[in-house]
């Protein structure tokens, strides 16, 4: 069984606004590593980026957790594919020598949500996210330390994979975990 990370992209840093910066690039379902890096260069001209394919295969196609169905999600898988996510960003900061302090999430629906879950659990994985269509992974118990962190948030109210109940839940547990939020519609 694959783990998150075991195919990825890592594409140094050139000069740009975004250096020093590290972009963590996740792709939606039906996605791979490479369909997101032209946007998180746009996004963070100069970042390093790191893309990593999701392991999990659904009718073909790569996501990063088992769902059950349509919005339910495997929450075992959910919360393993966490800890692999974090522990891919980790090694892969010792591996390319980027500082894992610096790393922005950038994330697209399945990605988006597995980025959220990271910020719910260990909020000292990521410095801050730009999440796309995301919504409320699971109801954390407790939501981690996210003071300081920025958090961009790009949903649609008529998404019915990403109901605006359940983005509008994800905006204030990251809220209520002191992160600043912005939701945009």
């Amino acid at each position: 069984m694959s783990a998150v990370g075991d195919v990825h992209r890592f594409v140094a840093a050139g000069e740009g606004t975004g250096a020093g910066t590290t972009l963590l690039v996740l792709h939606g379902t039906g996605g791979d590593e490479n369909d997101l890096l032209p946007l998180a260069a746009q996004l963070a001209p100069g970042a390093n980026l790191l893309s990593p394919r999701g392991p999990v295969l659904e009718h073909g196609m790569p996501r990063f957790f088992r769902r059950l169905g349509v919005g339910v999600f495997d929450l075992e898988d959910l919360a393993r594919r966490t800890a692999e996510l974090g522990a891919f960003v980790r090694a892969a900061a010792a591996r390319y020598g980027f500082d894992p302090a610096r790393v922005l999430a950038l994330g697209y629906s399945n990605g988006a949500n597995l980025a959220a879950s990271l910020l719910l659990t260990d909020g000292s994985a990521l410095a801050g996210a730009v999440l796309l269509r995301p919504m409320l992974p699971f109801e954390p118990a407790r939501v981690s330390d996210l003071d300081g962190r920025s958090i961009f948030i790009a949903a649609g109210r008529r998404d019915p994979y990403a109901p605006p109940a359940s983005v509008e839940a994800l905006a204030a547990r990251l809220r209520a975990g002191g992160a600043e939020v912005e939701l945009a519609w």
